[in-house]
């Protein structure tokens, strides 16, 4: 492949790049890039990244045609969230808080979520957009078995210390 630096310097900054990027697809992007200005060929680079030749060649004839700004990643594009900032913040807490006495539940599922969302927030999500929401809020699904609003720890164990045993008789 016959690729030239577009603007003095463009080697450094490759290599400054490739040290920093974490996704490996940018990553090869940008060493197949910085291998075809070092002069290798096509089947080379193709052998050394383990990726195709159109890949290889899609991305260094983007490099070629349109500099670095062609290759560097772009933000995904997609649906917006329904809620604003403010908002994510607050179900956050919202969530975070637990259950509370006005949700008639001792512990929050997805159902109530929903309602949370559409009651306090005014947004309709399904349940699948709401284990996203919470997904993106950084929430598990996993959660520890649930504990009555009425258990006494103290009395269990006075019961487990006064209650008779069994007999085998």
């Amino acid at each position: 492949m016959h690729v030239t630096e577009r603007s003095r310097g463009d080697r450094r900054k490759l290599a400054r790049m490739i040290s920093l990027e974490k996704g490996a697809e940018q990553r090869d992007r940008l060493r197949a890039v910085s291998l075809a200005l070092q002069g290798r060929e096509t089947l080379d680079i193709v052998d050394q990244l383990g990726r195709s030749r159109a890949f290889v060649q899609r991305w260094v004839y983007a490099y070629r045609d349109g500099g670095l700004d062609a290759i560097r990643a772009k933000k995904p594009t997609g649906r917006p969230s329904r809620l604003s900032p403010a908002e994510r913040m607050a179900f956050a807490a919202r969530v975070a808080g637990g259950a509370q006495p006005k949700d008639d539940v001792s512990t929050l599922r997805a159902k109530q979520f929903r309602q949370i969302l559409k009651l306090e927030f005014g947004k309709a999500y399904s349940l699948s957009g709401v284990y996203d929401l919470l997904h993106q809020l950084g929430f598990s699904r996993l959660q520890p078995r649930p504990r009555h609003p009425k258990n006494d720890p103290a009395a269990m164990r006075r019961f487990r210390r006064s209650a008779p045993l069994f007999s085998s008789a």
